[in-house]
């Protein structure tokens, strides 16, 4: 039994506390009824005061007036008091971390794939995107398909180009869905349960439909995260040569400034929040300008993703193997390590099953000691398929311009019911259109012409505790098939490339089977819900 001094509260107080904590009498409790601000000054307060949280509360935080307020009144409990610490710890003393003591939910809308993925750049935030994987892109708000209209672009010499090749985009698009289902429910065997059958063949036509999509495409996204990482994603976004990224960030901090003013106000100082943008600015131009003298043109690739593992440590099993022992050792880590490298291959075996444990699902997964060794990844894939593996934040992922020229794939099944030449001239004239805007001296909006089935380039970095969770979750039978076989690729190139086979045993939930349906169990589960997503759409 665990001794726990119970601290002394008049009954008055006890009825106050009640108003915005949980409980007056237990060591675990949760603040309720507290605005944002006032709760992240408080924790902030907390850390330098021999107070408890709940004497805090009551004595520099409450007024005379809050302490008869009802529950659902709260809205200014404490502001002053909050307001006047964050000025001094935030804005004066460049406390950071203060600023992580809140949350902020915050909906970003009508924004570009291309904006989407700047969007998710922070690592210390949670986001919720509009799919292209559920929900059809054939309605017209306004008259008009769901695609960026940006001024400049418009009023351009190729803006009616533009507009004539994102219309055709979306017509070719918005034809080829009802064919396309058709086609999968007499290509696709008979199931035992046909309404989730009917679900799972629905939602595999969006998966083979969506690379027609343009990157231009406008998506709803959710974010959760701190006021410090918003803070961030505004610098970042005022920095980036995008219009649009430009135009959201303005948005994003007016925002900020209008509902959280004390957690932002280094944003509008010229010698703090201008200082940093400045410096993003400049840093990105002389990076991009430095780039240049080593670039080398770009080449169509054959049918599928090209997936390379191009660096990767030979020593990474005796380090996963040293990091697992380490925390419950007294040795040091070389000490540990240099054992490791002295083991023969049964050995070893048996303590990466030891390390590894007894994995029953593919949730659980093993210890920290995996995270000792990394591997870098050279990717081209289709833009599908990134913006759901660039989702994935334990890892270190950039990735260079859309462009055409690596070409893309048509879909077998879009070539079997007789659509392959209709899909070319779409995408023929979006390429034309990109090169248009190009010549217009407009190459970031070019992008907005690259299709999500057009092939980029870009570069993963992450350690075997990351690569498990994430191939094992993009190989499941619900994931799209275009990130599966990369998913595939990376595992057998652990596996045989760097030779780290046990690293690759105890892997032991990756989907290498071929599946029809994809998504035919996970309706089942859901109950038949169209709108259910799986697991394979998230991290």
């Amino acid at each position: 039994m665990i001794s726990y001094f119970q601290e002394p509260f008049t009954n008055d107080e006890q009825a106050t506390l009640l108003q915005y904590v949980s409980n007056v009498d237990e060591p675990v409790f949760m603040l309720t009824h507290l605005p944002q601000a006032t709760a992240a000054a408080l924790f902030a307060r907390y850390s330098r005061s021999p107070k408890s949280l709940r004497r805090l509360l009551l004595d520099e935080f409450l007024t005379e007036g809050d302490r008869i307020h009802e529950s659902d009144a709260g809205d200014a409990v404490g502001m002053e008091r909050a307001t006047d610490l964050f000025r001094r710890v935030l804005s004066d003393y460049g406390d950071d971390s203060v600023a992580q003591l809140a949350m902020v939910q915050i909906a970003c809308e009508q924004v570009s794939q291309l904006l989407a993925k700047q969007l998710e750049w922070g690592r210390l935030a949670a986001y919720l995107e509009q799919s292209t994987r559920y929900i059809p892109y054939t309605d017209k708000p306004n008259g008009s398909y769901r695609y960026v209209r940006d001024g400049a672009v418009i009023s351009s010499p190729a803006g009616e180009q533009y507009v004539a090749a994102m219309d055709k985009l979306f017509d070719t698009y918005s034809a080829i869905l009802p064919e396309l289902r058709t086609h999968l429910e007499h290509a696709v065997p008979e199931a035992e349960d046909a309404k989730a059958r009917s679900v799972a063949i629905r939602a595999l036509a969006l998966d083979i439909a969506r690379a027609l999509l343009p990157a231009g495409t406008v998506s709803n996204v959710g974010i959760c995260a701190t006021p410090q990482a918003l803070e961030q994603m505004v610098y970042r976004l005022r920095a980036h040569p995008l219009p649009e990224a430009k135009y959201y960030g303005d948005r994003i901090a007016a925002s900020l400034t209008a509902t959280i003013p004390s957690f932002v106000s280094r944003i509008a100082r010229p010698e703090r929040g201008g200082a940093w943008q400045e410096y993003l600015a400049d840093r990105d131009d002389a990076v991009r300008k430095a780039a240049s003298a080593f670039d080398a043109p770009q080449a169509p690739l054959g049918e599928g993703p090209s997936i390379r593992l191009v660096d990767w440590d030979p020593d990474g099993e005796a380090r996963v193997l040293a990091g697992s022992l380490y925390s419950a050792s007294a040795r040091s880590f070389d000490g540990l390590l240099a054992d490791m490298r002295e083991l023969d291959a049964e050995r070893t075996r048996e303590l990466f099953q030891t390390v590894t444990g007894e994995r029953r699902n593919r949730r659980h997964r093993p210890g920290r000691g995996f995270e000792y060794t990394s591997y870098t990844f050279d990717c081209i894939s289709d833009f599908g398929a990134f913006r759901d593996l660039q989702r994935h934040r334990m890892l270190t992922i950039q990735w260079q311009k859309l462009t055409p020229a690596f070409g893309y794939d048509v879909p077998q099944e879009v070539v079997a019911i007789g659509w392959e030449q209709a899909w070319r001239d779409a995408v023929g004239q979006a390429e034309k259109a990109y090169e248009a805007l190009v010549d217009a001296g407009l190459p970031e909006q070019a992008q907005y012409c690259v299709t999500l089935g057009h092939k980029m380039r870009y570069s993963m970095q992450l350690n075997a505790r990351e690569a498990l969770h994430m191939i094992e979750l993009r190989t499941s039978p619900q994931g799209h098939a275009s990130y599966r076989r990369i998913c595939q690729a990376m595992f057998d190139e652990i596996a045989n490339t760097a030779k780290h086979r046990n690293i690759a045993e105890a892997m032991k939930f990756v989907g290498m089977e071929d599946v029809h349906l994809p998504r035919y169990h996970e309706a089942v589960r859901s109950g038949h819900d169209h709108a259910a997503v799986p697991a394979g759409e998230k991290e």
